[in-house]
């Protein structure tokens, strides 16, 4: 059964999943359906009835070194970078409209091959040309993130976002990261004004 997280909860992943080496990490979100009767799959594709674009949430990984510091840009798993280089990390791909149920975006890792010298992983989602489209995380809802065990399809740990992200144009929305030679799991939540990815970025260089 998954631990349900809330915002600031920290939870040991490895250690209460003896075994666990490898984990899927899901994100999902929906776009808030416009007001004008265009409800349903067609309705979120062409804006809701009531004009507009798409909303296109990103999901990504940033991995840090020690003080929580990106060493490489190599380092950043997202819809241009899909694999990390020591193969630890594998993107599944960019969903464009965060239509139906279950994960929109899935990160996949590989607990035993993530190198010594990263010390955490940063699961931010943003949306894709914000400022252009006037779009924030007030649009989006029942934004989550949660870890499953790949291997016998059990959900580890869920957590929904769930405060007001009105005007925030990207979320951090966990982190994974070592303790003891074990790896936890800090549920964030935090909402920030970056304009996209690379402005992210450059706050952990």
């Amino acid at each position: 059964m998954a631990i349900n997280l809330t915002k600031g909860q920290r939870v040991d992943l490895t250690k209460g999943n003896p075994g666990l080496s490898k984990i899927v990490v899901g994100l999902g979100w929906d776009p808030v359906q416009s007001s004008g009767g265009g409800g349903g799959f067609f309705g979120s594709l062409f804006g809701g009835g009531g004009g507009g674009a798409n909303i296109d949430c990103d999901a990504s990984v940033i991995m840090l070194g020690a003080n929580d510091r990106l060493q490489n840009n190599k380092d950043v798993i997202y819809f241009g970078n899909l694999r990390s280089a020591d193969g630890s990390v594998q993107h599944t791909g960019d969903n464009l409209t965060g239509d139906g149920d279950g994960d929109d975006e899935q990160i996949i890792i590989d607990l035993n091959r993530v190198p010594a010298n990263i010390q955490k992983l940063v699961f931010i989602v943003n949306i894709y040309d914000c400022v252009k489209r006037k779009q924030h995380f007030g649009m989006i809802r029942n934004a989550f993130i949660r870890v499953v065990n790949p291997s016998n399809h059990q959900e580890l740990i869920h957590y929904n976002l769930s405060d007001d992200y009105s005007g925030k144009t990207c979320l951090i929305t966990g982190e994974l990261y070592r303790h003891n030679n074990e790896w936890k799991f800090a549920a964030i939540g935090t909402g920030t004004n970056a304009a996209g990815l690379s402005e992210v970025v450059r706050s952990y260089s």
